[in-house]
């Protein structure tokens, strides 16, 4: 299982990003500066991020009849990503993400999900045949949870590699996550899906722990900057990650999760495949927008050549 052929199912997003001094509270205005418009959505970021990193990547996906999704579709295949499994729903506008991104790289998001909504178990079953001929099938939640779990049982069924990032987060039922294989959660998300207060870093042991008694396989609690938190049966590991300055943390987590798909179906092991998704979402945070903040594999590769010796605990 080492052919670095990645199906990603998933949304794909049009961002509208707007840089503010600060995120707004609730009911407040705020004079914001810069504003851009990139190709975004958690399913998309995720292809984009295994391409650049050096996958051979296929995105199961819907966009909208409109400017937005053949902008999408053009770009995904400029990255060299197979869009024949893109369709398109002449009902429903591409996704949009309206984003508010502060001075310290934090973010605000809202989703209109558009044709994202209707990515169904039948478009799964529609491309079964490019599932089973990857061997790592990666998914988020920004698209139906029904779809989600058709794409799970083919791969399960294959004995594929399924590397679920749960955000945004939600309850899940223990029969697809019986079915996973990597389990990517968040702070915030692992807290929904288990229950137990992050209040520090020995949290993400319980949560991991806990996803763990309910059938995933291994169990990687992203931390931002202060790293990840792996578990599995055989081992629990804390995994450092980088220290940078932070300009825009939105794509963060999709990067992490597209490098992380790469280097396992590269064989890398586990923590080498955890400090490459690492350095790839380090490089991703230093600059704005989703898309165009993701690395290509010679500038992760290089970022891990500077940091040899110098990850951050």
């Amino acid at each position: 299982m080492a052919n670095g052929t990645i199906v990603v199912v998933g949304s794909s997003n049009t961002d509208m990003i707007v840089k503010v001094p600060r995120i707004p509270k609730p009911g407040e205005s705020v004079m914001g500066g810069r504003f851009t418009m990139a190709a975004g959505g958690k399913g998309a970021n995720q292809a984009v991020a295994a391409a650049r990193a050096g996958g051979q990547v296929s995105l199961i996906a819907r966009v909208g009849n409109d400017v937005f999704g053949e902008e999408a579709v053009q770009g995904y295949a400029r990255d060299g990503i197979d869009v024949g499994c893109l369709t398109h729903d002449d009902g429903a506008p591409t996704g949009i993400a309206l984003i508010f991104v502060g001075e310290n790289g934090q973010n605000s998001i809202a989703v209109a999900p558009g044709a994202n909504s209707s990515l169904t178990p039948e478009h799964i079953e529609k491309f079964r045949d490019r599932i089973l001929e990857a061997d790592t099938l990666l998914m988020q939640l920004e698209t139906p949870l029904e779809t989600v779990q058709a794409a799970a049982e083919i791969a399960a069924g294959a004995g594929k590699r399924i590397i679920l990032n749960p955000a945004p987060g939600r309850q899940l039922p223990d029969d697809l996550l019986r079915q996973i294989s990597i389990l990517t959660p968040n702070e915030s998300e692992a807290e929904i899906l288990t229950g137990i207060r992050f209040e520090d870093d020995m949290s993400a042991g319980r949560a991991a722990e806990r996803l763990l008694d309910r059938g995933v396989g291994i169990v990687i609690v992203t931390l931002g900057e202060r790293g990840a938190y792996a578990a599995s049966g055989k081992e629990r590991r804390r995994l450092p990650g980088f220290q940078v300055k932070a300009v825009d943390a939105t794509a963060a987590g999709d990067v992490f999760n597209g490098a992380l798909a790469v280097g396992l179906s590269e064989g890398m092991a586990l923590q080498d495949a955890v400090r490459f998704a690492h350095a790839a979402a380090a490089l991703s945070v230093t600059k704005l927008g989703a898309q165009p903040s993701i690395p290509y594999r010679h500038q992760v590769d290089q970022f891990l050549e500077k940091h040899a010796q110098t990850p951050s605990a």
